[in-house]
């Protein structure tokens, strides 16, 4: 937890949604959201992990009532000096026994799964989000991807070979991540078996960012028209299940009952 809270001291995430590739997976989760709001009466929201309040902030203003969890002090602060609506408190992912059973319509997981590598505590963490959500909710997790960590850290910067000496990636290029690698990288069968084992049950899966993140330096240049493009692009693309594993994100929307 240490280590966790002194990388986001010091990491803008509220930049890295802003930035063009950023923008690609705030875009594509918004719509995903929105789609399953606009078939909710009055709902609550819990954003889990909400970190400067890019997400809860903006639904906030949307009108709904939203309430965020989130662990990095820093991250609170900023989210708070926003003044807007969302109820705001520390804490994390894997006690959330300030909230009572069932009570919350549609709860964001979108940054835990991130940095939790004992399957123990990734399964206490969808099973506390389970826990809060009612019985006929939704729950948004996501996960960063096992291939794209192979493609960008093991090939484009160079470490491959050190990570498969080191038993990071093993023969079928499986990433086996620990707590000093900070992030936990996935494939769709680890989501399955998690989803598995917390009695989750999936609706569908978005790859929210697709290919943005592999090509960050041809989204700057691009110009606004053609970014737009690529967006519309990406939006008309990321249920297609072959486009999964590949993403650099995927959100994973799963149903507490089904």
């Amino acid at each position: 937890m240490d280590k966790l809270i002194a990388y986001y001291n010091k990491f803008n995430e509220e930049k890295r949604l802003d930035s063009r590739h950023g923008q690609v997976e705030y875009v594509v989760s918004m719509h995903v959201i929105h789609e399953l709001l606009e078939k909710m009466e009055e709902p609550k929201i819990l954003d889990i992990g909400a970190g400067t309040g890019k997400y809860s902030v903006a639904l906030a203003e949307e009108g709904y009532d939203v309430t965020a969890v989130e662990l990095v002090k820093s991250n609170l602060g900023t989210l708070k000096a926003k003044k807007s609506n969302v109820k705001a408190y520390q804490g994390n992912a894997l006690d959330l026994s300030r909230f009572k059973d069932n009570m919350f319509d549609l709860t964001l997981c979108f940054g835990p799964m991130y940095h939790l590598f004992d399957e123990k505590d990734q399964i206490q963490a969808l099973s506390e989000a389970k826990r809060v959500t009612k019985k006929e909710g939704v729950i948004l997790v996501a996960y960063v991807m096992n291939d794209y960590s192979i493609i960008m850290y093991g090939f484009e910067e160079g470490h491959i070979k050190e990570c498969i000496e080191s038993g990071k990636i093993d023969e079928h290029f499986h990433t086996h991540s620990t707590i000093d690698d900070l992030y936990s990288y996935v494939r769709i069968e680890d989501i399955d078996q998690l989803n598995k084992k917390a009695g989750l049950h999936r609706m569908k899966m978005i790859a929210v960012d697709g290919a943005a993140n592999y090509i960050r330096p041809f989204l700057k240049k691009m110009d606004e028209e053609t970014f737009e493009l690529f967006l519309k692009y990406q939006l008309s693309i990321c249920e297609r299940q072959d486009m999964m594993g590949a993403s650099s994100h995927v959100v994973d929307v799963v149903l507490k009952n089904g």
